[in-house]
């Protein structure tokens, strides 16, 4: 896992090209792509069991048709609380408890090769995604990808070469579940339509408190840095990577398209674990049209949480929040109705993305984007904008590591390979 990654995309021809023409045969048939039948539940499969992978696959149980037949996590020991939370589940929505588990570092491997899966949502640590994704693809499965796709620049160019070849053969999804969220789906519509005027500037920011985790006093310390990735720049890509990557996805989405420059300084003053990841980032992206997005994060202490998007443009400022409002003033003043003003999320809650207010519906949303997409044969292909996203988060992170000026094209040119030197095959 350790070895550099393949990088064949045209660096800059590969942002904003068009995606490749599909490959002129299905890896599956379209009538046997879920279950025996046209008509039976998608059968999905789990990688990685923790808070965030089992809270989502729980939620695919509750709003979709989808099963879960089988789950795998290179632990053995997480496999049974993910396997009594998911049945629990399912039989409140009567459907089946999980068949099979798989452990350890080859798990991936079984799990994607199950005859019993369609589909699988992979919520291993970032620095696997690239890897899980290609065995996902050669296996024939569709694949739900949480985000971040890749923590450099090649692993990212490599999941949006992977896409390309992909494409039009099965779904393939990145997990920004917000461009589902129902008030940001409208208020990024009004935004294209015009109605906040032309963009001229934004303040976007992601203020989070420290990722405490659980005591593993018999661990190993290889075992300790694996199961605390989020603490680990190389596992993780850093918070502005891991964590504060929904902002910036968000501010792509609502300028359409990504930044041509980016100053930016960090560090990890306040912070208390013994990760190397930073506590804060502040960073100024330069889009096209001398367009300005003023970033800063935190993770550290024991702050409140604060998610907002705030976009100002020549008719009128936008405004975006994790909890509300979500809403336009100026000249087309617009509010999405119904939020209210929700109770506060408890700091659990949060590190596993679950939010209440403007995000209540995003992940239910993506997950039955997804499903359809696979039981109606539209297939989705999220892979070339979720790099795209990647690879901006990467750039202010670059920039702030050096202190110097970064532009996308000298970015697309970087060939670092974050290796973690760890063998993982001890934990067989």
């Amino acid at each position: 896992m350790s070895e550099k990654t393949d990088n064949t995309v045209g660096r800059r021809e590969f942002i904003g090209a068009a995606a490749a023409a599909s490959a002129s045969a299905m890896i599956i048939k379209p009538r046997l792509v879920w279950g025996t039948e046209a008509n039976s539940a998608v059968r999905l499969g789990l990688l990685g069991c923790g808070g965030r992978g089992t809270g989502v696959t729980s939620s695919f149980l509750e709003h979709t048709g989808a099963v879960v037949t089988a789950i795998g996590d290179i632990f053995e020991a997480q496999l049974p609380r993910a396997k009594e939370r998911l049945d629990k589940v399912a039989a409140k929505f009567d459907k089946p408890a999980v068949e099979s588990m798989y452990s350890g570092p080859k798990a991936y491997e079984e799990l994607f090769n199950s005859k019993d899966v369609d589909a699988v949502y992979i919520a291993t640590p970032p620095y696997f995604h690239p890897g899980h994704l290609e065995a996902a693809i050669a296996a024939g499965k569709h694949t739900y990808l949480e985000k971040p796709v890749g923590v450099d620049v090649p692993a990212c160019l490599k999941v949006a070469e992977l896409g390309k070849k992909a494409d039009g053969q099965m779904s393939l999804a990145v997990g920004f579940q917000i461009r589902h969220a129902s008030a940001y789906v409208e208020m990024v519509k009004r935004i294209h339509e015009g109605q906040m005027g032309e963009p001229v500037t934004g303040l976007v920011n992601y203020f989070a408190s420290a990722l405490n985790r659980p005591e593993t006093p018999d661990a190993t310390p290889a075992e300790r840095r694996l199961r605390n990735w989020v603490w680990d720049r190389v596992l993780s890509g850093d918070i502005i990577v891991e964590q504060n990557i929904h902002v910036i996805d968000v501010t792509n989405w609502v300028l359409d398209g990504h930044p041509v420059s980016v100053t930016a300084a960090g560090g990890r003053a306040g912070r208390l674990d013994d990760g190397d990841c930073w506590s804060h980032f502040n960073a100024v992206y330069t889009y096209p049209n001398d367009v300005h997005i003023s970033f800063a994060s935190t993770q550290f202490g024991s702050s409140a949480w604060g998610v907002k998007m705030q976009y100002s443009g020549t008719d009128g400022v936008a405004e975006a929040n994790y909890s509300s409002p979500v809403r336009i003033d100026g000249k087309n003043p617009w509010e999405a109705p119904g939020i209210g003003q929700p109770e506060d999320v408890s700091q659990q809650d949060a590190v596993t993305g679950h939010f209440a207010g403007a995000l209540d519906d995003a992940d239910p949303n993506k997950q039955k984007a997804f499903i359809e997409s696979i039981t109606s044969g539209k297939y989705i292909n999220e892979t070339q904008q979720g790099a795209e996203s990647a690879l901006t988060a990467i750039m202010g992170r670059e920039a702030a590591y050096t202190g110097e000026k970064m532009t996308w094209d000298e970015l697309l040119k970087s060939d670092e390979v974050y290796d973690p030197k760890m063998d993982f095959g001890q934990f067989s």
